[in-house]
């Protein structure tokens, strides 16, 4: 998690929200990372673990991943959530609960619903202080600018 949360400063360049992902296998090697890139690409779907996922299925050849793991600083959205589930990986873990459109356990648990293909173990809550606390610094500076 400590490697995603460095992934994740790479967002500010960008001014995109700090969010990282890893991807290891099962040797635990990172195979691949990615970070919010919304701002930078103008892409909405261009979120830490979609980047992350590109990455690595480019890298191994092939779209099934469930041999690996994806770390993550913030609890996936539906749309991440529903890529996880598709890329068929073993486990997710993640740092801070997304209350608003967390899709792995807070508003919605998409990954362990038993209608769907393929479950995915989740971990949560791994350094979730120091996942919210990026986070938070980030969303105050943009309202401070907001205000300015």
């Amino acid at each position: 998690m400590r490697t995603a949360l460095a992934v994740a400063q790479n967002a500010l360049a960008s001014e995109d929200v700090p969010v990282g992902a890893i991807i290891v296998n099962k040797l635990g090697e990172i195979i691949a990372t990615g970070h919010n890139e919304r701002e930078l690409r103008n892409d909405p779907t261009a979120h830490a673990e979609i980047v992350a996922i590109r990455r690595a299925t480019e890298k191994l050849g092939k779209w099934r991943l469930e041999d690996c793991t994806i770390i993550v600083t913030l609890e996936p959205c539906a749309m991440c959530a529903g890529a996880i589930a598709q890329t068929r990986f073993s486990t997710l873990i993640f740092g801070a609960w997304d209350e608003k459109a967390g899709a792995a356990g807070s508003v919605w648990d998409l990954l362990r619903d038993p209608r769907s293909l393929s479950k995915v173990e989740v971990r949560p809550g791994v350094l979730a202080e120091e996942c919210s606390k990026i986070l938070k610094a980030f969303i105050q500076g943009v309202r401070k600018k907001d205000s300015e």
